[in-house]
């Protein structure tokens, strides 16, 4: 009974350390690093780590003005808040990303202005959008 107790427990630890040597020796595409930091920093930016250490409300209702997504002090923030300001980080970021695949065709002028007009677009209307909701915030 405990050689084949044994036997079990050896080939129990030999595919655990099986199992160790491929998750150590996994190397994730530069593609896919980039993606995950990217992301990362849009939520930080966007206002995602204040969202999960402080759990503010959703948005907020009153009667006769309707709902408030966008909190009316600079200090603070609703969830709403955070989501605007994340999809508008994430805009900005595909407009500078088509504004440098616009180099990438330098014999194709036609194709290179189109993705650098593209860009700049995404570029200003986050831009512009971000900027109205900080002033919506400093006006309220």
């Amino acid at each position: 009974m405990s050689k084949k107790f044994k036997k079990q427990a050896s080939s129990t630890s030999f595919s655990i350390s099986r199992w160790f040597d491929k998750i150590t020796s996994v190397k994730p595409s530069s593609f896919v690093i980039s993606i995950v930091v990217i992301g990362y920093a849009i939520f930080l930016f966007g206002g995602g780590l204040y969202t999960i250490i402080s759990s503010p409300l959703p948005s907020y209702y009153i009667e006769g003005q309707g709902f408030l997504f966008l909190y009316p002090e600079l200090g603070q923030q609703f969830v709403a808040d955070t989501v605007i300001s994340v999809m508008l980080y994430a805009i900005g970021f595909f407009g500078l990303l088509a504004i440098y695949q616009s180099t990438k065709y330098a014999y194709k002028p036609r194709q290179a202005y189109m993705m650098l007009v593209i860009g700049v677009t995404l570029l200003l209307l986050a831009y512009i959008f971000l900027e109205d909701a900080i002033l919506i915030k400093l006006g309220s």
